[in-house]
């Protein structure tokens, strides 16, 4: 199969199914990472002023966390962080579009929409409307994930709620996505800040506690298309 992750900044497609995405991986299907936004210029008062050799070292380290996930490739598009609403949507829709008409996936996993953070829920808008189930159309499920330090930081007040039905035993491929994590540098955290390892490790644990397994990762099903097999 071919799986395509979009997520909005660096290291949201590690937080978010990582060890989702080395366990496909292992399985020997095609992985295909996409990320909208360039990262950490929001930080600063006016996006010049950002360090560009850290957004360079930014968008390297993005490279390494996809060779290690297994990733068959990696799509910087390096809109502006944090501010992908002064985009027109349809801008970034066709984005998605031409890279979903490229890559062909079957399967997509990317933001839920009620994450604290803005750039997430445009993102999965995106996702949404470039792949209309229209025939033809070669998306046949799509995943929503949650981000550590956005998903559970709205605190159901932005809505709708992250209400995940689906989990992916990653008891495997666990310690990998810690190490994917790991190799963006600038971006994590220590404990008891969500984007730790320990907090990561932790977020597994309970998942797998639910779902019956050591570990696990969590998703919410936005859309399962079940085509004919054999069409008369």
């Amino acid at each position: 199969m071919r799986i395509l992750v979009v997520a909005a900044h660096p290291d949201d497609e590690v937080l978010g199914c990582g060890a989702t995405m080395a366990r496909l991986a292992l399985e020997k299907n095609e992985v295909y990472v996409a990320i909208m936004g360039e990262g950490i210029t929001s930080r600063h008062e006016a996006r010049e002023d950002a360090d560009t050799a850290q957004l360079r070292l930014l968008h390297r380290n993005a490279q390494a966390a996809a060779t290690k996930i297994g990733a068959r490739d990696l799509v910087l598009y390096k809109l502006p962080d944090n501010r992908l609403d002064t985009i027109p949507l349809l801008d970034i829709v066709k984005l998605v579009e031409n890279l979903a008409k490229k890559v062909k996936p079957e399967i997509i996993y990317t933001h839920h929409p009620g994450d604290l953070n803005m750039d997430h829920g445009i993102v999965h808008r995106a996702v949404l409307t470039a792949t209309r189930p229209m025939l033809g159309q070669c998306v046949r499920e799509i995943y929503a994930f949650e981000v550590p330090s956005s998903t559970e930081w709205s605190f159901q007040s932005l809505g709708p709620p992250f209400r995940p039905n689906v989990f992916v035993d990653v008891t495997r491929t666990l310690e990998t996505k810690i190490a994917a994590m790991a190799c963006y540098g600038t971006e994590g955290r220590e404990f008891p800040h969500p984007r730790s390892a320990e907090a990561l490790r932790a977020i597994a644990t309970r998942w797998g506690s639910v779902a019956g397994c050591q570990a696990a990762e969590a998703f919410e099903l936005v859309r399962s298309v079940r085509p004919e097999t054999n069409p008369k």
